[in-house]
């Protein structure tokens, strides 16, 4: 059996094996973090891993709706550590085991991470994607073969070159430290349907301009 029909077969299988009522799972712990999707757009399903390079945190969830879905994560500090060896003051590695439950294909996935919503993270909160350290990169796919990173000035990573379709399951592994830890943090995810087109004043916005103009809209 192939890699990636096995894996559609083991999501299928913890799905089928879900009690009713993850339908909101809420907030699931493991290793030390809590990991909730309180904030909607998604449902997580299951949480296990410690945080290491050799064991990450496995999150596995659903996405169902066109709009940003907000992973708020809480329990990083000091006292946490570096779990994956950068010269950050915390730090883990994350796998992502998603499920496109929305009514489209994907053929881009993009991640923020904030300390607040309403504010993207600054070179000085000291939260980012390992940023200035090649450890756990490059950060992989099991569908998207490529991935741009920023670190200013916000921190995102937008996997690209692949294709999601409704129904399937893509895996994303990567890392997150931070310099000053606060609790919580999020994670901010946002697949996208980008219909190809010449670079200009009309292109897609990304994940961070998006949220600009939704708060200048409101």
């Amino acid at each position: 059996m192939c890699r990636g029909t096995w894996l559609a077969s083991a999501i299928g299988c913890l799905l089928l094996a879900l009690p009713c009522d993850a339908a909101r799972a809420g907030a699931m712990t493991s290793g030390g973090l809590t990991f909730s999707d309180e904030l909607g757009g998604f449902t997580i399903l299951d949480v296990s891993g410690t945080g290491t390079i050799a064991d990450p945190f496995v999150v596995v969830e659903e996405i169902n709706g066109p709009e940003e879905a907000v992973l708020v994560i809480r329990g990083l500090s000091a006292a946490f550590g570096n779990r994956v060896g950068t010269l950050h003051l915390a730090g883990f590695a994350l796998k992502k085991i998603v499920v496109n439950r929305t009514d489209s294909d994907w053929n881009l996935f993009e991640m923020e991470l904030r300390e607040r919503l309403d504010q993207h993270s600054t070179y000085g909160d000291g939260l980012s994607f390992g940023q200035a350290s090649s450890v756990g990169r490059p950060f992989t796919s099991s569908v998207f073969t490529a991935n741009n990173e920023i670190d200013e000035p916000y921190d995102s990573v937008a996997f690209r070159d692949g294709v999601v379709h409704q129904g399937d399951t893509v895996t994303f592994s990567l890392i997150i430290t931070d310099t000053s830890p606060v609790s919580p943090f999020l994670l901010l995810q946002q697949p996208t349907h980008v219909v190809a087109q010449a670079p200009g004043p009309h292109a897609p916005a990304s994940l961070a301009q998006r949220s600009d103009l939704d708060r200048a809209a409101r």
